[in-house]
């Protein structure tokens, strides 16, 4: 009886298993439960922000801000460079600290401090997203966001009182928002000259310190303190808009900032050789620092005279006077005339076509083409600071050593220059910022100041039937004009222009045009405007300077940019 039912148990038991099984399986299946609804889907921009939260715990910053760019990329390649990186850094760090420590632990009667283990560990910081502004200024803003969840060990081993202690730092967090500003960006590699380095918001900082082995930072109260100490001493050194300044270059140097002025006086030329078949020679002389723009400047012209007197005074700009030369040019000056035009490959300004019966007539109108009668150069490096020289200086046919019409005998020039570096305030001064305004130079009238223009580039300048533009600025009657660019409606000047006022023009406005202008013989339309914009001083007059980049009307597209400065002596 006994085994009977053991076996009847054990087939009730196996099947009591499979219709449990059958039965929780069409349960499953046929059961909804109550407390389950069907999804909601909807697209993520119809979710409302708690929902994205839930979703999202951590949103990307470019997605947030539209204007922070990903460092996908960026972060990559830290990431692959990190084990060098990491022994790259901590040599150099413990290269930095060495020595403060060295310099330091006397005063507190400690007799080391050594490193047992530097390392920042193995996960390296990321980069989640970064923006960049653009200015029209010499300079490059950035704001990336930092985080770093790193697992450093550096350990420190203390020996005092003949008593050893040890402190180790675990598990750093940072959490940071800098501004990296590169300025001013200079045209010497590596193309700026500092590093301005602002906090836009006081940095998160978490990480465990062990004293003797233990947490210190497990003591109560303690980790709070802490952290508030270094928030608050970070940011009264570096929150913005107060800066870390790291420098890279000379600015000076690099930007080929203005370190001297060379005061020049035309005295007289001796001995020239006429160039006029029927007469004398109408000399004058041009005077340039080499490649440096604009400085070129010029005497008066003395008609009928080949041993004319000057005693004219000049101030030219030095930014490099190792490697600067002054160089001078004497011409004779020649009055428009009309001739026939014999050679064809002789430049022209203007032709005449006329037409009679036929025959096509071409007369030259020549202007300006005035005959050079000797030049000479003074290498700056030969001048010695604030010491006035007379030189008399022979004139040769051009600049090649080896040219034997140079032997030729063409006149002297006499000139008295003398070199006054700036002293080392003067240079501290000019170098500190990239937009200060200079103050008038001497001479400049009381109550008045000079009106500086200076043209930078244009963008987007296209013309209908030529785009080769020069800006034409017009104040107050006065007309001033840049070198032409051609084809390019992209171009770029750097000029400078001066206006020398009697009053500020709190009122007046200046009217700039970029005109475009073709030489091509025949050209139905040889000038046509590019656009034009006015610009009202009074902003410049108030502000000393304004750099602005100006959409141009009657164009397209078209911008131009323009720096203006009112430069008092005061």
């Amino acid at each position: 009886m006994g085994f009977i039912s053991s076996i009847l148990g054990f087939f009730g038991f196996g099947m009591g298993i499979v219709i449990g099984l059958v039965i929780g399986y069409f349960i499953f299946i046929y059961v909804l439960p109550t407390d389950v609804k069907h999804p909601d889907i909807r697209p993520l921009a119809e979710q409302d922000t708690e929902s994205l939260q839930r979703l999202l715990p951590e949103i990307p910053l470019w997605v947030k801000n539209p204007d922070y760019e990903r460092l996908d990329w960026f972060n990559k390649m830290i990431e692959l460079m990190w084990p060098y990186l990491d022994k790259a850094i901590c040599k150099t760090a413990k290269g930095i600290v060495d020595p403060i420590i060295a310099e330091q632990i006397p005063q507190y009667k400690i007799e080391s401090v050594d490193f047992l283990s530097f390392t920042l560990g193995t996960l390296p910081p990321t980069f989640p997203g970064m923006k960049v502004y653009i200015t029209e200024e010499k300079e490059l803003i950035m704001e990336p966001v930092i985080k770093w969840a790193a697992n450093p060990n550096i350990t420190l081993a203390v020996k005092a009182f003949g008593l050893k202690a040890t402190v180790q730092m675990i598990d750093l967090q940072i959490f940071a928002s800098p501004r990296i500003t590169l300025k001013p960006l200079v045209p010497t590699f590596p193309c700026f000259a500092k590093i301005y380095i602002s906090l836009m918001e006081k940095p998160h900082v978490d990480f465990g310190l062990k004293l003797l082995g233990a947490d210190a930072m497990s003591i109560p109260g303690l980790y709070r303190f802490v952290q508030e100490i270094i928030k608050d001493q970070v940011a009264s050194m570096y929150l913005w808009p107060k800066t870390l300044e790291v420098q890279i270059l000379d600015p000076t140097k690099a930007m080929k900032r203005p370190v001297g002025i060379l005061n020049v006086t035309v005295v007289k030329a001796m001995k020239l050789k006429k160039t006029d078949l029927l007469g004398l020679s109408d000399p004058y002389v041009k005077l340039k620092i080499v490649n440096e723009k604009p400085s070129t400047k010029k005497t008066t012209v003395k008609h009928k005279n080949l041993n004319p007197e000057w005693n004219e005074e000049f101030s030219f700009v030095v930014k490099d006077p190792e490697t600067q030369v002054l160089k001078f040019s004497v011409y004779d000056w020649e009055q428009v005339h009309i001739s026939f035009l014999i050679d064809q490959s002789y430049p022209v300004s203007l032709i005449i076509s006329l037409t009679r019966r036929n025959l096509c007539v071409l007369f030259l109108y020549q202007v300006g083409s005035h005959e050079k009668m000797g030049v000479n150069i003074v290498p700056l490096k030969d001048l010695i600071p604030d010491e006035p020289k007379e030189l008399t200086l022979e004139l040769l046919k051009n600049l090649k050593p080896d040219d034997v019409q140079n032997e030729k005998a063409r006149g002297q020039l006499v000139l008295e220059v003398m070199y006054k570096a700036f002293n080392d305030e003067e240079l501290a001064n000019g170098a500190d910022e990239s937009n200060t305004v200079e103050k008038a130079p001497d001479g400049t009238p009381d109550g008045g100041g000079m009106l500086v223009v200076i043209v930078h580039e244009g963008q987007d300048l296209e013309g209908k039937h030529h785009t080769n533009p020069s800006v034409r600025m017009l104040f107050r009657g006065e007309e001033k004009r840049t070198k032409v660019v051609k084809k390019n409606r992209d171009p770029r000047w750097e000029e400078e222009f001066q206006f020398v006022l009697e009053e500020p023009p709190v009122n007046d406005r200046i009217h700039v045009e970029v005109v475009s202008t073709s030489k091509r013989m025949g050209l139905r339309h040889p000038k046509e405007t590019l656009g034009y914009v006015d610009v009202y001083l009074a902003d410049v007059i108030n502000n000393k300077r304004i750099n602005e980049r100006y959409h141009l009307i009657d164009s397209k597209n078209g911008r131009l940019q323009i720096e203006l400065q009112w430069r008092t002596a005061s």
